[in-house]
């Protein structure tokens, strides 16, 4: 059976965006960067890890799937066909959380809230856990 490793997101400017990412979700960090992975970016011509084409979102000890944010040349057009769902203990609280970090307020329904993160991929904030 498959199971989920990876989720990547494409975006067009990956360092930022993994950046919110990591303080929007509970216990992830981007992956330090070795000296191996600093070489490997000068020999594509990427001086700063800042402007590095794949940055990596790990999941901390309580699990999850690794998140990758990669850099494409097109810009987002139509509505997301995948997005996530994030829980919090306190929705409330948390959308403005959210939005204080960058998130945009879309809509809602009575079930959730509709937002995009600052490169306007959508995701929702459950407004119940069960």
């Amino acid at each position: 059976m498959a199971r989920i490793k990876d989720i990547v997101v494409d975006c067009a400017r990956p360092a930022p965006l993994a950046r919110f990412w990591v303080a929007v979700l509970e216990d992830y960090a981007i992956a330090p960067y070795t000296a191996e992975d600093l070489e490997r970016l000068r020999a594509q011509g990427v001086e700063d890890p800042e402007d590095d084409p794949t940055v990596l979102v790990l999941p901390g000890a309580g699990g999850g799937p690794r998140l990758w944010f990669t850099k494409v040349p097109e810009a987002k057009t139509v509505k997301n066909r995948v997005h996530l769902d994030v829980a919090a203990d306190d929705p409330g609280a948390e959308l403005e959380r959210l939005t204080a970090l960058g998130a945009r307020f879309l809509w809602e329904t009575d079930t959730l809230t509709v937002l995009a993160d600052p490169e306007d991929n959508e995701f929702c904030l459950l407004k119940r856990t069960a």
